[in-house]
């Protein structure tokens, strides 16, 4: 049986310390209610990255993650602190054994001052997507 993951690790600085200590709560708040929801979904971890003056929180899987909760913290966070300019976000897809569907990735970029999408990709459609262009109907 094959195992799959999705792997990331990113930045964003919410411009104080303070903000910073914030946004560990409203992390925590988030978890809680990640942890009723049927099922969890992976989730992922957040600290506060010391060497940037304690400002900035570096969010990451624990071996797999879910992108989608990191981007609503983020959504949460930016709303909370008023942040403004775009964020972005890239991960991985990986699998434990060779699959054919095991492999893949994607990014996705907020406007941090609105939280609307900028752009996203996956990598599954983009290539599914290329491909089926690309084929001959008889």
């Amino acid at each position: 049986m094959a195992d799959y993951y999705t792997q990331f690790s990113c930045l964003l600085d919410v411009g104080t310390p303070e903000n910073a200590a914030r946004a560990l709560e409203l992390y925590n708040a988030l978890s809680r209610e990640n942890a009723t929801e049927d099922p969890p979904s992976d989730g992922f971890v957040v600290s506060i990255h010391p060497e940037h003056g304690g400002t900035v929180l570096w969010m990451r899987d624990e071996g797999t993650g879910d992108p989608a909760q990191v981007l609503r913290f983020v959504r949460t966070c930016a709303a909370a602190f008023g942040l403004t300019g775009r964020w972005g976000l890239q991960y991985a897809s990986t699998c434990s054994r060779p699959r054919v569907d095991g492999f893949g990735g994607g990014a996705h970029v907020i406007d941090l001052a609105t939280g609307e999408t900028v752009d996203w990709i996956s990598t599954d459609a983009w290539l599914s997507d290329l491909l089926t262009e690309g084929a001959s109907h008889a």
